[in-house]
């Protein structure tokens, strides 16, 4: 999904970026052998992170749909109904 907006895709890569250092330090903990609670903890951090993330990918091809439906479906080869399933599967 190719996202226009260059501030949107900035803050998306950000927090794909963090989600990367969280999920690093998770799989650096298990290896530690750190408590369980710590851990899940962290990797909670990851998912929030990355539902984040998702969410603002697909509420700004949704944006983008809503601005100009025939020109966003032929960029990112999406529907609206495909966008729908995404951000559902997101929730």
């Amino acid at each position: 999904m190719a996202i226009d907006d260059a501030a949107a895709q900035r803050k998306i890569n950000n927090r794909l970026k963090r989600a990367r250092g969280q999920l690093d330090a998770v799989i650096a903990a298990a290896e530690r052998g750190e408590s369980c609670r710590d851990v899940v903890t962290q990797l909670a951090a990851v998912t929030h992170a990355l539902n984040r993330a998702g969410f603002l990918m697909v509420s700004t091809a949704m944006e983008n749909c809503l601005v100009d439906p025939e020109g966003a479906e032929e960029r990112d080869g999406i529907t609206t109904d495909e966008l729908e399933k995404l951000f559902l599967a997101l929730a």
